[in-house]
């Protein structure tokens, strides 16, 4: 009954929210961008609900289950990532666009823009669909009478409309709610189940020994398999600088970097841990489920409900910011660029909720294909990673980037990821033939072709007066 209780109050918690914020909508950039007024505290929460989601809870947690402490490997390439943005968040917010695509046409040219939104597309409608697959678990876990195919469309559901009522300004608020409370119950729950499976020693007596050092079963070329991806996710990501573009300031966007890097760090290696401990107590016929399995077997009730309401929370958080990603742009970078460019706010309103609803079905209908959730984040991630992220670094830290360069290195990173997964092979290594041709297209295209103009690069290099 508590379960039920905690899952129907954090729905109509966040009916609420997303009820309050959309009365608060009047134009595209209070949908898109929220009105560019988000301070750093909310920054830091909506930057790490949207970063750590299903790929944590049940990707990173399925890892865990199967190779131990070698699964941070895989979180440890976005900890090396968060460096890196450090430096390009004031960058980012000075820019004072929407899209990573805003800034790809900006610095290369159209083609480059609608490349980028294909990929951006792919690759995140595939990282929404397994939110919806994580979501579908949680319910089945609670409610054994609703089946997981079920469950999960009740998930998509509820993330369409709230994704499509309010924008960026209801996500923004969610995370907030939404990070605050995750953390706080996971660092209640982790001491709770290595104490109830014996210990420290308890835990290492229960599993392998490989599920203790540093690559545990994983060849190194696998764990940098796990790293790459996640880390070429991070830098490039599409959600993250458009919530830099939300700041109200640069001093805010740069700010909100040193408290996702701290809270990063500590939820990451937190859940790992959690899952973990819980593989030591528990035997799940699904490793994705070890964490929300834990919090229900192995924690008192109301603190389990208290996680399994927060992981449910965050799953719609993630599904919520990875949906609506590709609908900016396909309503910034297509519809009113190419399609009506003299829309309407009113118009571009309207349109920007059906592309939400339109992608979250398709998003949907993926989820039905696949069951890994931790081989669907690798293929999204490096798809990503692949294709945008080596031109979007470009633009900040490379001058001599050409937009033949950059265009064929989208096209090639893409089409590269796509192939390697149609022709069924290991996604652990995907990474590496997709970046490599992509980086040969970006520097190889580049140093062929003609220099770009002072006037192309010259504003990604100026520092602000």
């Amino acid at each position: 009954m508590i379960y039920a209780v905690v899952i129907a109050t954090v729905a109509v918690v966040l009916f609420a929210v997303t009820v309050y914020r959309t009365l608060g909508v009047k134009n595209q950039a209070d949908f898109l961008v929220a009105g560019r007024t988000l301070r750093w505290p909310v920054l830091v929460f909506t930057l790490l609900s949207s970063w750590i989601g299903a790929g944590s809870l049940f990707a990173g947690a399925e890892n865990a289950y199967l190779h131990g402490f070698a699964a941070l490997w895989q979180p440890a390439g976005g900890w090396v990532g968060l460096i890196v943005i450090f430096f390009v968040a004031g960058r980012a917010r000075r820019f004072g666009q929407f899209t990573v695509p805003d800034l790809l046409e900006a610095r290369y040219n159209p083609a480059a823009r609608v490349m980028a939104t294909i990929a951006i597309v792919i690759s995140y409608t595939m990282i929404t669909s397994y939110q919806f697959k994580a979501g579908g678990d949680i319910l089945h876990l609670i409610f054994p009478s609703v089946d997981r195919l079920t469950g999960m469309c009740w998930i998509a559901g509820l993330v369409i409309v709230f994704t499509a009522a309010a924008g960026m300004a209801s996500i923004a608020y969610l995370d907030l709610i939404i990070g605050g409370m995750v953390t706080v119950i996971v660092l209640f729950a982790v001491p709770v189940v290595i104490h109830g499976a014996g210990g420290w020693s308890g835990v290492k007596a229960a599993l392998p020994a490989t599920h203790f050092q540093v690559f545990g079963s994983l060849t190194p070329a696998q764990a940098l398999g796990y790293m790459m991806p996640t880390l070429l996710l991070l830098v490039g990501n599409q959600g993250m600088y458009q919530k830099f573009f939300s700041a109200s300031s640069e001093k805010d966007a740069r700010n909100a970097v040193v408290g996702w890097i701290a809270g990063t760090l500590l939820l990451e290696t937190l859940l790992v841990t959690l899952a973990v401990a819980g593989s030591a107590r528990f035997h799940v016929p699904n490793p994705r489920e070890i964490i929300p399995y834990t919090a229900r077997e192995g924690l008192p009730a109301w603190a389990g409900a208290l996680l399994l309401g927060g992981i449910f929370a965050k799953v719609i958080s993630t599904a919520n910011n990875y949906l609506f990603s590709p609908a900016t742009n396909l309503i910034h970078d297509v519809y009113a660029r190419f399609i009506h460019k003299r829309a309407s706010e009113r118009a571009s309103l309207i349109a920007s909720r059906v592309i939400v609803v339109l992608l979250g079905v398709f998003a949907l209908l993926q989820a039905t294909q696949f069951e890994s959730i931790l081989a669907a984040s690798l293929y999204a991630y490096t798809v990503y990673g692949a294709a945008v992220t080596p031109v979007v670094l470009a633009v900040f830290f490379w001058r001599r980037t050409t937009t033949a360069g950059a265009v064929s290195s989208i096209v090639l990173g893409t089409a590269t990821t796509v192939a390697w997964r149609l022709m069924g092979y290991d996604l652990d290594y995907a990474v590496y033939p997709a970046l490599g041709i992509s980086l040969i297209a970006l520097i190889g295209g580049s140093l062929v072709t003609k220099p770009p103009e002072e006037s192309k690069w010259r504003p990604f290099f100026t520092k602000a007066e």
